[in-house]
């Protein structure tokens, strides 16, 4: 991958509240494949996410990172947006008053401004849920009141599909999820992954377990430890996880325990 193509991340450091967090992070994430991050808590997978997303208490002391050659560090949060950056939350908010619909032709009007009118906004919408295999009825109520741990999951799945981003960031999408409900929301990554707009998206799942690799299947796989990627490989790699934990990973590594 060229610099100018996908997200390039070169040499991140990142402190919060005067902590570093970040050690140099080095990562390129493509149009069109997938990369999982994977390590324990507290290694720093959630910092970056955020950091990248440019969060205000995420401060980015060194390094770079762009996404298809725009300096991703230089724009504000909504520009990030703007620009093709999607990150999907571990704990989604809920947002009583607001319905499904016009939030989503809200966040497509920012992004894409007048590139569809309400009528075709609203053809595109329910082609993508039946894709989902979600109910029309969604699109009724209000943003994640009352929802499962599931409904939250695939709406940002809904999400993801209508906005069709350059770079989707998929922050511990399996958090709080049943085994049904997983399985739901991987089939639903990866019918995302094969649709037209999906082979021109690059996706990064970060992940504490490998249980959601089962579906979204990787084309990379990264180990994260004390924020810094250690280990970098196929999907192998998930399974070797599953098999021995990260303890294996961090004593190869030299990580910090």
């Amino acid at each position: 991958m060229t610099r100018d193509h996908g997200l390039a991340v070169a040499g991140l450091h990142c402190e919060v509240d005067g902590k570093q967090i970040l050690r140099g992070i080095d990562l390129a994430v493509e149009p069109g494949r997938v990369h999982a991050l994977m390590g324990p808590n507290g290694s720093g997978k959630t910092t970056l996410a955020l950091a990248l997303a440019g969060h205000p208490h995420y401060t980015v002391t060194a390094g770079t990172a762009t996404l298809d050659g725009a300096d991703l560090l230089a724009l504000s949060p909504d520009k990030r947006a703007k620009a093709g950056l999607f990150l999907s939350f571990q704990y989604p908010a809920a947002i009583p008053g607001v319905k499904v619909a016009n939030f989503l032709y809200a966040a497509r009007q920012a992004v894409r401004p007048g590139d569809l009118t309400p009528a075709k906004f609203r053809g595109l919408l329910l082609e993508k849920m039946d894709a989902l295999g979600m109910d029309p009825s969604f699109l009724g109520r209000y943003i994640n009141d009352g929802f499962s741990g599931g409904e939250k999951k695939r709406l940002e799945m809904l999400q993801m599909a209508v906005l069709a981003p350059r770079v989707a960031v998929l922050d511990e999408t399996d958090s709080g999820l049943d085994v049904d409900a997983l399985k739901h929301i991987g089939e639903s990554i990866e019918s995302l992954r094969a649709s037209e707009a999906g082979k021109e998206t690059g996706l990064l799942v970060i992940t504490h377990y490998p249980r959601i690799l089962r579906y979204v299947k990787p084309d990379v796989v990264h180990v994260m430890l004390d924020g810094r990627i250690v280990k970098t490989g196929e999907a192998e790699l998930a399974n070797r996880i599953e098999r021995e934990g990260y303890d294996t990973v961090r004593a190869e590594s030299g990580a910090v325990a």
